[in-house]
């Protein structure tokens, strides 16, 4: 079957201001050029298994071109004042908003997730450029005596690589962007191999508000990360993604002693203390553990609840989970799409299939899908696991996809102990009316966000 065109073509935006943007064709964007490879690729809709169409797969050609067309952009990119380049992001945030219509029909085709979700990606993001045009940088005075004046000056790096994955495209990129361009730095984006179409055009829209060379993109396989991480003249690795892949990112980039920001996966634990008001927060608890199919790194992906409510909640929370849609991004009131893409549903398979041999308890779900969906879409039932053992693979690791353990607790000290096991520390959560309780339980969880 042919590749088809996500969207149709739009001559002016929803807003009739916008620059030109079709939805139809997908190119490179290096200094400011759509470009084409000699070799093209698809993707495929995650709930319909149909493929999407043709996108580049850059070579180390283009990627050097991208590079050379990035060293030259940034020098007079970066004695451009701040103010110049927040009008810019603006301009920017104005244009994506105005097409967010065509933005969210392309993102739920590519990701899968509800196109109310894909709406709310997009809002969050123009949020974010607008937040960073708002950013200030100023000179820090460290001393200032008869003898000497200490000046703390933050100045460009040069060229920075985005790395982006499949989960968030639109957002994940912007994150990178936005801070990206208001310090004066110039940017190659490289989306993931399982979501280019949004990225792309991202950088397309990006060529009527930044000069050459500032904002690119390339598109391409596995191969294309090590071209940047390894890259003798890239300044910096911004990567968001799996904790495997971040160990090869700083690896490859430590030859060359590029500077690395790494985001990468997280086993979010949420704590229920017995006070809290089980209706109000089953909701909330169900969106922070469902939301885009589970498939976010700050998800809550271990629910420690406590034993005096333990049964109460567990009926509630599953019932509440029973009556969330699952269904294609398109139809009306689907909250849980499928899993982007064949990689990331085999793994997460092969927790449901755990759930057998290893002699699980489900509450709600727990059926094996077809290990071939083609044609039915990468659809999984939103599962629950009534207090498995803690060193279970459903506690230890982290699924990616809509199945959740739930685990008693009866101990303060107990419960802090298990919420903090393990290799993951990147979020966490206390649920309680108590305040000082929450906060006391919380300031001994060691996550990066609580």
């Amino acid at each position: 079957m042919s590749p088809t065109a996500i969207s149709t073509v739009v001559a002016n935006g929803t807003n009739g201001q916008n620059p030109k943007l079709e939805f139809e064709s997908y190119y490179n964007v290096i200094n400011n050029d759509l470009t084409n490879t000699a070799r093209t690729r698809h993707n495929i809709n995650p709930a319909t298994t149909e493929p999407n169409p043709e996108v580049p797969v850059s070579t180390q050609e283009d990627v050097n071109k991208a590079v050379a067309a990035a060293r030259a952009a940034f020098k007079p990119w970066s004695n451009t004042t701040l103010e110049e380049r927040g009008e810019k992001l603006v301009a920017y945030a104005d244009a994506i908003e105005g097409y967010k219509h065509e933005f969210a029909k392309l993102l739920t085709a590519e990701q899968g997730k509800p196109l109310a979700q894909s709406y709310q990606e997009i809002g969050m993001a123009t949020t974010w450029l607008r937040a960073f045009s708002t950013m200030t940088i100023p000179d820090e005075t460290i001393e200032d005596t008869e003898e000497r004046r200490i000046v703390l000056r933050y100045t460009p790096l040069g060229i920075v690589a985005g790395l982006i994955p499949w989960n968030f495209p639109i957002l994940l990129a912007v994150g990178k962007i936005a801070p990206a361009v208001i310090t004066a730095n110039t940017l190659i984006l490289k989306p993931s191999p399982f979501a280019p179409y949004c990225n792309l055009k991202l950088a397309e829209l990006g060529t009527h508000f930044f000069p050459p060379g500032v904002l690119q993109v390339l598109s391409g396989e596995e191969d294309l990360g090590p071209m940047f991480t390894t890259h003798p003249d890239i300044d910096k690795i911004a990567f968001t993604g799996s904790i495997a892949t971040g160990k090869k990112v700083m690896a490859a980039a430590a030859p060359t002693l590029k500077r690395v920001t790494l985001e990468l996966g997280g086993n979010d634990p949420a704590i229920i203390c017995d006070d809290v008001d089980v209706e109000a927060i089953i909701p909330k608890l169900a969106i922070l553990s469902f939301l885009c199919c589970s498939q976010i790194c700050m998800m809550i992906k271990r629910l420690y609840i406590h034993e005096n409510i333990y049964p109460r909640f567990l009926s509630a929370f599953t019932s509440h989970t029973a009556s969330l849609k699952v269904g294609p991004g398109t139809d009306p009131d689907v909250f849980i799409g499928p899993v982007q893409n064949k990689m990331q549903f085999d793994k997460v398979r092969s927790m449901y299939q755990h759930i057998s041999s290893e002699k699980w308890t489900p509450a709600l779900g727990g059926n094996v899908p077809d290990a071939n969906p083609e044609g039915k879409g990468y659809f999984l039932e939103p599962t629950i696991i009534d207090n498995p053992p803690d060193d279970s693979a459903i506690v230890t690791d982290e699924p990616f996809g809509p199945i959740l353990p739930c685990l008693k607790w009866k101990d303060e000290d107990e419960v802090i102990a298990r919420a903090n096991e393990g290799k993951w520390g990147l979020g966490a959560s206390v649920w309680s009316k108590d305040i000082e309780r929450a906060e006391r339980m919380a300031r001994r969880l060691e996550a990066g966000s609580v």
